[in-house]
Formats: structure tokens, C-alpha cells, sequence
């Protein structure tokens, strides 16, 4: 370890000993080294006694970074595996990050610009109307159509604490395979896969063509509405879009004083987000409740609306496949399919005996069926398929980490707005509708179709491509036949040079038999005649080499 990674480490349990989340290490005998050497080693006492715990956790890993607010964000909506005062305020995470000040964001949006900020809008707010991790938005009017827009800046300098703390990562997650089931764990791939999606974040031009994207995607919806994002004034650290209007969706508050339908709101949440990972293969992966807003119109027919497209996932087909059916076999309580699935997947080895792993599945999943969400907790689920996982020597997949998160944000919105919601009910029949989409004579006609416009385009070229495969295939046909030939003689050859070479051996053998009983005439013959076959045998391999 570097010594800068040595001072990174140190700075992270300071911050944690000096907020006295020391406090969070459970009391148990497993947990007393633990806690017996923070006492030993760091002589730090709690500097914020005077708040209470939550507020000391946030303002903990508010202090540490973005990629200690990222996890206080995703942790902030599991509020079934948080007290409310805990939860409470790792929600202020999302969108109540503390400003770096206006008059460096319009310095640095000058700069991108290259001119003053006035050239191109009218009534620059240095105040921000919001601050998160990564960068903060500040209110404008663009001067070209009068329409109101917000612009986000990235926060200065914050490249480099994003890369010191990855490299702090990788430095621990090289200790893992070390340890019992560390390497089952792919801790390097993990960590590539959450770089990547922070590194991401800091090119706002990414994010702009994100969010373009998901906004065609969702064109004329009556689920999700993406901003309109203005693509000639977006630079690497500056993005600029439309301005929008919504109730945050945690404020639940709102949402029912305005009569809004919540139950049609939750199971909307669920198919944008199977209709974003299944249809387009192309999903917001970021959607914590700062990122989520809900029209103020026709609050009997709620749409969501969503921001901040930084970080976005997709699946390859096989995956979608796979992902489908285990869903739908889960749905179903068909535990062998499932165990099969992973198997076929290359998620658990080849050698995996399967119906042990059926049973296993069966007793974690088999309790939380036909309840209310309320009453299912998917992270004591996930906890209990960890368990699972590491008998079996399941690997972790990096390429569903994004998803997995972003379906833990999926439930914590829905156990928000509607408790009561039957998540397998919402989920199962489009599940069913895409797998059939993808199978029988529903997929053929759509990959006709798809292929349609190429067969079009190659139907002039038809005949030269059929007169050019035959002369190929008649060329192909004789050179196969010189190829058969060559083999042929090759073996004749091959033959000859066998018999003459034994021919060769038996006269010298013959030759010494006769040099043994005085025949010396004969023996010089034989000798004289082998040697000759010899020779003969070994100019017929060169030959047929």
C-alpha cells in the first residue's frame, strides 16, 4: 500500500471515530477485536456527541466524498433495514449535499463557454436549487427561446478524491481471495464496474446522450418523462436541460394531498422498470428518490419523472434471457428451473449438484410468496441467497450489480408509496409477454422485419453474389480434388518408403547372419542392398512430405 493510500485509509476511520459511528459495530463477542482495536490504535473520541446518530452517519460520508454518498444514497432507500432517523436523513444525501459556491460555478461554466455566462442566458441564479454528490444544478433562462432550463456543473477538483478512494479499493480488494470465499466474490470486476459508473458521472456530454436516449425511448409515454436536453450548450462539465416541475417522490405528503392515485403510481415504477431492462435493454441505473419527480398534472393518471442519467445499464441478450426466466420460474415456484438456469448460465459450476441447490433456493424463497411488499424484505432475502450463493460457489456478476441496485431502488420507492403492492402480479405478465415476444412466430416476423431493410438493400447485388458463390464453390471443388490427389500419391509414397525402409532393415539383419557364419561375399551383398533400400526408403519420405 502507498503511503497516500495508508493516509486515505487513516483519514476514513477518523472520520468515522471522530462521528462516533463506532457505535454501529454490533456488541458481541465476534465483533471485540474489532472494537477493542479502535480503541488501541486510534486515540479519536466522538467530536459530535451532541447529534444524534443519524445525522452524525450522513454528515460521515458527506465528509468522506461521492463514493461515500453513492452508498448512502442506495442505503437510503432500505428503509425496512433502517429506522426511521437513520433513514431520514441518509435521504438528505440525495439532493441536500452542501454547495460549493455559486460564483465558482459560474467561473467554471464560463470557461467551458468561453465567454460570459450572459451571452447566452438571461437571470443566472448563483444559488443552486439543488447539490449532490457529483456536481450541482443553478437555474437560468436561455436567451435563444426565452424557455426556462437548469445547468449542471461539476464539482471542481473532484476527479481526484474519486480516484484515490478506487485505488484504495483495489488495494483491499487484493487481501479478499485471500481470505474464505473472497475469490467467489470477483471484488476486482465489482470495483471496475462501480469506477466505471462514477468515471462516467463526471462526463456530463455521456450524460446528455444518456438521457436523449431515454427520452426517444420513452417518447409519448404515459409512465416517464425525461427532460429535453439541450445539446449545443453541453460541455464535458457542463450540461444544460429543461427546467422541470414535480412533487419529489418521497414526499408522500404531497402526493396525497393532491389525490394521487399511489397504487397505479407503484406498479408504474415496476414496469418502467422491466419495460427499460427487458424492451430497450437500456435502464437509469441511478434512480434514488432525488432523482425521481411526479408531474403535478392529472394526479389520478401519475407519470414519474427522471433525472440525473449518469450512470445507465445494459444487458446482452443472453443475460435478458436468463434474467426473464429465472424471474418468471421464481414467480412460478419452480425452484428446479431456477437451479437449472444458473447452471446453464454459468453462474454456479458445471458440477453443481442440482437438486441440493433446488432446495436450498426453495427454503430461502419459498416464505415471501403471496405477501404484500410490505411485509417482504428483499435485503433479509438477498442476505439469505448470499448464504446460499457461497455453498454453491456462485460467482458474482458484475454486470448485474447496476441492476441489482437498481431493483433495490425500485423497491424501496414502492414500499414508499404503496406497501400493499404485489410486486409478482405487476411483474409476471409482462415478463410472459416479453419471453413470448422473443420465441415462436411473434419473434420470427419481428426479425424479418428487422432484417427487412439489409435483404432490401442486398437484393440488386443478388445474382452477382449467386454467379460469385458458385464460381467459388466450383473453384473450391478442384482445388479439393488436386487436394485428394496430392493425399493419395502422398500416402503411395508414404507406403513405399514403409517397405523399403523394412526391406532395408531385414537385408542388414540377413548381412550380419551371414558375416557371423564367414559368408563375407554374401554379408558385403546384403549390406551393400540394404543400404541401397535405405537410402531409396528415405528419398520416397522426402518426397511425400
Amino acid at each position: 500500500m502507498l503511503l497516500s493510500e495508508l493516509k486515505r485509509l487513516y483519514h476514513i476511520i477518523k472520520v468515522f471515530l471522530s462521528y462516533g459511528l463506532d457505535e454501529l459495530i454490533p456488541k458481541h463477542r465476534i465483533t471485540l477485536p474489532a472494537r477493542l482495536g479502535c480503541r488501541a490504535l486510534f486515540w479519536i473520541k466522538n467530536q459530535h456527541a451532541d447529534k444524534p446518530l443519524g445525522e452524525r452517519l450522513r454528515l460521515a460520508l458527506q465528509t468522506l466524498g461521492p463514493v461515500w454518498i453513492k452508498l448512502g444514497q442506495m442505503l437510503s432507500t432500505r428503509r425496512d433495514l433502517f429506522p426511521p432517523h437513520i433513514a431520514d436523513q441518509l435521504a438528505l444525501l440525495q439532493d441536500k449535499v452542501a454547495p460549493f459556491d455559486g460564483k465558482k460555478a459560474r467561473q467554471y461554466i464560463e470557461k467551458s463557454f468561453g465567454g460570459p455566462i450572459d451571452k447566452w442566458f438571461d437571470d443566472f441564479d448563483e444559488t443552486p436549487l439543488a447539490s449532490a454528490s457529483i456536481a450541482q444544478v443553478h437555474t437560468a433562462t436561455l436567451k435563444e427561446n426565452g424557455k426556462e432550463v437548469v445547468l449542471k456543473v461539476i464539482r471542481p477538483d473532484i476527479q481526484p478524491v474519486i480516484k484515490a478512494d478506487i485505488r484504495l479499493m483495489y488495494r483491499l480488494a487484493n487481501l479478499l481471495p485471500f481470505l474464505p470465499d473472497g475469490r467467489r466474490l470477483r471484488p476486482k470486476e465489482v470495483i471496475r464496474e462501480y469506477e466505471k459508473t462514477l468515471l462516467d458521472e463526471l462526463n456530463l456530454l455521456r450524460e446528455a446522450a444518456n438521457a436523449i436516449q431515454l427520452r426517444r425511448n420513452f417518447e409519448n409515454s404515459s409512465m416517464l418523462y425525461i427532460p429535453e436536453v439541450y445539446s449545443d450548450y453541453c460541455h464535458e462539465n457542463v450540461m444544460v436541460m429543461e427546467r422541470i416541475y414535480g412533487i419529489p417522490v418521497s414526499d408522500i405528503d404531497a402526493l396525497n394531498a393532491q389525490n394521487t392515485n399511489m397504487k397505479l403510481l407503484a406498479e408504474r415504477g415496476v414496469k418502467v422498470f422491466f419495460t427499460q431492462v427487458f424492451r430497450d435493454s437500456f435502464f437509469h441505473a441511478d434512480m434514488h428518490p432525488g432523482n425521481v419527480f411526479i408531474s403535478y398534472d392529472h394526479p389520478e393518471n401519475p407519470y414519474y419523472i427522471g433525472i440525473d442519467c449518469g450512470i445507465v445499464g445494459s444487458l446482452n441478450k443472453e443475460d435478458k434471457r436468463y434474467l426473464a426466466e429465472n424471474f418468471l420460474a421464481f414467480f412460478n415456484r419452480d425452484y428446479r428451473r431456477v437451479a437449472e438456469l444458473h447452471v446453464d448460465s454459468g453462474w454456479v459450476p458445471a458440477d453443481t449438484n442440482v437438486e441440493d441447490f433446488e432446495f436450498a433456493i426453495r427454503t430461502v424463497c419459498e416464505p415471501i410468496f403471496e405477501k404484500p411488499l410490505s411485509e417482504i424484505s428483499f435485503g433479509h432475502v438477498l442476505l439469505n441467497l448470499f448464504n446460499t450463493a457461497r455453498r454453491f460457489n456462485m460467482e458474482v456478476q458484475p454486470q448485474l450489480v447496476l441492476l441489482q441496485k437498481t431493483l433495490l431502488y425500485v423497491e424501496g420507492l414502492g414500499r414508499q408509496l404503496y406497501p400493499q403492492l404485489d410486486l409478482w402480479k405487476t411483474a409476471k405478465p409482462f415478463l410472459e409477454d416479453w419471453l413470448h415476444s422473443q420465441i415462436g412466430i411473434t419473434a420470427l416476423v419481428n426479425g424479418i422485419k428487422s432484417k427487412a431493410p439489409y435483404w432490401i438493400e442486398k437484393m440488386p447485388e443478388l445474382p452477382e453474389l449467386v454467379y460469385d458463390s458458385l464460381k467459388q464453390h466450383k473453384n473450391m471443388k478442384l482445388t479439393l480434388e488436386k487436394l485428394t490427389e496430392q493425399i493419395s500419391s502422398q500416402r503411395v509414397k508414404q507406403r513405399q518408403s514403409y517397405f523399403l525402409l523394412g526391406m532395408g532393415t531385414t537385408l542388414f539383419l540377413c548381412g550380419s547372419l551371414f558375416f557371423v557364419s564367414g559368408f563375407k561375399t554374401l554379408f558385403s551383398v546384403f549390406i551393400s542392398l540394404g543400404l541401397l533400400a535405405w537410402i531409396w526408403g528415405w528419398f520416397k519420405s522426402g518426397n511425400a512430405q
